[in-house]
Parts: structure tokens; sequence; C-alpha cells
């Protein structure tokens, strides 16, 4: 189905909707950096293979421990990959959740797509399983806090309890330490991007915000994604944090759309 066909579909029914001027849940407005990052595009569909999950030569294994993070430059957030192709990022935020994270899961196989996955620690604790998996299947997984507060509002040391239990949980679970961190709600302060660099992470925001977390609908969900995409974007969806049939019903509309278009989605590394 082409892009024009399915939006004048989801546009039924919503011109109201979609002529409201949206505010933010989790904005950014930083600036976007230069430079192309170094990333692994996934394979379109119609390739021979799935990408193949890190071996246990090539990662150490959470019984040794994983390899301590080095502190890293502080940075803006990165809100756009430097791309003049059709290259984008797909994230997810606050999960896992036991119930809707094994369904994006599924449908990122079916499409052959590696995403991050910006987790929140308190979930991941009580879902180690769910976390080995996600990492097991080739995707990133990323620091998004232990309780996802607003990192604004919270003294230093909070702030650094808040990222440093992640990273340790994560790391301890998986084997791999999280290299990139994303502020609940996006709300970014001083201190979380300075003890982010400290932990060795770096910083990642969005450009594209359906607003799936509100649950506007599918049809409002998908429309919007495929009407602000561009070479490339990050877009953020959330497989956690309650109800998210919505955004999986979205997933499966308007992920064929994009890689019928040429997309190619990437986890930055």
């Amino acid at each position: 189905m082409s892009r024009r066909l399915l939006l004048s579909v989801a546009g039924m029914g919503l011109l109201s909707a979609a002529g409201c001027q949206l505010a933010s849940h989790d904005g950014g407005d930083g600036a976007v950096p230069a430079g192309v990052l170094p990333s692994e595009p996934a394979s379109p569909p119609g390739s021979s293979a799935p990408p193949a999950p890190p071996s246990s030569s090539a990662a150490a294994s959470p019984a040794s421990g994983p390899v301590p993070a080095q502190p890293r430059k502080v940075s803006n957030p990165l809100f756009s990959l430097a791309a003049d192709d059709r290259l984008v990022a797909l994230t997810l935020d606050d999960g896992p959740d036991p119930v809707h994270t094994p369904v994006v899961l599924s449908i990122l196989e079916q499409y052959r797509l590696r995403a991050t996955f910006f987790l929140i620690g308190e979930n991941a604790a009580r879902q180690p399983a769910l976390v080995r998996e996600i990492a097991a299947r080739g995707h990133h997984i990323a620091n998004h806090t232990w309780s996802h507060p607003d990192l604004r509002g919270i003294p230093d040391s909070t702030v650094r309890d808040e990222l440093l239990r992640t990273s340790d949980l994560l790391g301890n679970t998986t084997g791999r330490t999280p290299t990139w961190f994303r502020a609940p709600g996006g709300d970014w302060s001083d201190a979380s991007l300075r003890i982010c660099a400290e932990l060795g992470m770096r910083p990642m925001g969005w450009s594209v915000d359906p607003q799936d977390w509100a649950r506007p609908g599918t049809s409002l969900i998908t429309q919007r994604v495929l009407q602000t995409i561009g070479p490339g974007s990050i877009v953020l969806n959330h497989d956690g944090g309650g109800d998210r049939s919505q955004t999986i019903a979205a997933l499966r509309t308007y992920l064929p759309v994009l890689l019928d278009e040429g997309y190619r989605f990437t986890a930055p590394k």
C-alpha cells in the first residue's frame, strides 16, 4: 500500500485531530549534531537471514560481568542521524513489558529490523529474561533511568543513582554496558548530561514523536510517523508504560510502508 493511500485512509475521521497542534510528551529542543554515527543497518525484507545475535565469544557474559564504561565528553542529545539517504532509527521506551515487548520483538524479527530499547531499571529488574532476549535478538539495550523521574527536579546524587543503578543492572544482566541514555520525557538537565557522560553513555533524543504514549488511535499514530519521517529520523515509540496495543498495530502498519519506500533501519552504536 502506498503512503499516499495509507495516509488518505488514516486521515478519514481524523481531520480535526490531525489539525491540532501537537504538544510534545517527550520532546527536545537541541541542535542536530554533525557527523554520521557508526551503525549497522538492518537487512531489508527478503534478505537471507535476520541479524545474528551476539556470540558468547564477542561479548562478555553476565557471569563474568560487563566491561566498565569509559567516561565520555559531555555532549548535547542526538536528535537525528546525520544521513543523506533513507537511514532511520526506531527506538522503544519504558519497557520491558511482559505483554507488549515480546510482540514488538516478533514484529521486528518479521521485518528483520534492529531497534534501540530504552529500558526502565525497575521494569528490567522484574523481567531479566526478557532483557536478555532483547539483547540476544541483536537489539541495543539503553538506559532510561531506574524509576522514570523528572531529572530536572531532583538532586544530582539522585540523578546519578537513577542512571548508575540502571546501567549496572543492564550490564550485569546482558554482559553489555549501555552506551545510550534517554531522559524521561526528554527533560534533560545539566546534571543528567554530565553524569551520562561520566558513566560512558551518550544522550539520545528523537525527531519523530507520534505521541503513541497518549493512545490517540492506531491511525493517528501511523499518520504522524509517515507524515514526519525523513532521512536520518529517530522515531520514538513505546513498548511499556501502559496499554501499547495501538503502538503495536501502528508498527504493523507503517513499517512495511517505510520499507517499501526504501527506508533502512539502524540501531546506532
